[in-house]
């Protein structure tokens, strides 16, 4: 009788676990659509919001980025004294003037003096030393003090508000102290902005949800509302998944106890 009564039980529960399970594997989860995103992109496509242009530099499964250029970006850039700086492909070392409050700086070129030695077939490969002289030893006999044999170096000085061509720009000596000097100047400057799954993106005064329906697409969207709809009817059927997982688990669990419990060898 015990038996009889575990095995209409065990049936009962394998019945309703059973049917928790079909559920499971029949419910499709809904996912997140946009029918008409106000932008559906794919790399290399360029697009406008506002004034400014954008280009999509790369689409991934998560993630997407968007690049804009500036055309007049701000660009810095600090010489410290006695460093080696290039200019207009040449070397040139900075020499700030003297003085507690300098207002100005000299570039003196650097003189390649290998180079000067390795070009001249009487000349030898390095220069020598004697009583704190430099010399350039000719025909491996003459010598000749470094200062006579290498050219005078080229020098070029510019004071605050001075301009001067440098990396292809027009470029402005801001500022001018006893340790460095401080450049600027405008040319165009290209910015990234990284789009995630889900997530917002500032686009100049407009604010979009990137969305990545597969790893070629990104889409942008202003729908809000449909997006947060979406997403509650995704976390309700989620929800109601977890239940049924536990009502099928805890059903054959349930069964199994119960066959044990059957089988136990009775004391009477």
């Amino acid at each position: 009788m015990q038996r009889r009564a575990a095995a209409i039980y065990v049936a009962l529960f394998i019945v309703i676990g059973a049917a928790s399970y079909s559920l499971i594997a029949t419910a499709q989860t809904p996912t997140v659509e946009f029918d008409n995103p106000e932008y559906e992109l794919a790399q290399g496509d360029q697009f406008q919001v506002g004034d400014r242009a954008y280009t999509v530099s790369s689409v991934s499964e998560t993630t997407g980025e968007l690049q804009y250029t500036e055309e007049s970006s701000e660009y810095t850039a600090t010489w410290e004294n006695d460093s080696t700086q290039t200019v207009d492909d040449e070397e040139w070392r900075v020499l700030v003037d003297e003085g507690e409050e300098p207002s100005g700086f000299t570039l003196e070129e650097e003189i390649n003096e290998t180079a000067i030695l390795q070009e001249d077939p009487d000349a030898s490969e390095e220069t020598v030393e004697q009583n704190g002289t430099r010399y350039v030893v000719i025909n491996e006999s003459e010598l000749v003090p470094a200062d006579e044999y290498f050219p005078e170096p080229e020098t070029r000085s510019y004071a605050e508000g001075d301009s001067f061509q440098y990396e292809g720009n027009e470029t402005t000596v801001d500022s001018v102290t006893a340790d460095a000097v401080q450049l600027t100047w405008t040319a165009p400057r290209t910015n990234t902005i990284t789009a995630e799954q889900e997530v917002n993106v500032t686009l100049g005064d407009e604010t979009y949800l990137a969305y990545f329906p597969d790893g070629s697409t990104m889409q942008l969207t202003q729908d809000f509302e449909s997006y947060d709809r979406q997403t509650a009817e995704i976390d309700r059927v989620q929800t109601q998944t977890n239940g049924l997982w536990g009502v099928s688990i805890l059903s054959f669990l349930t069964s199994v106890f119960m066959i044990g419990f059957a089988y136990l060898p009775s004391r009477y």
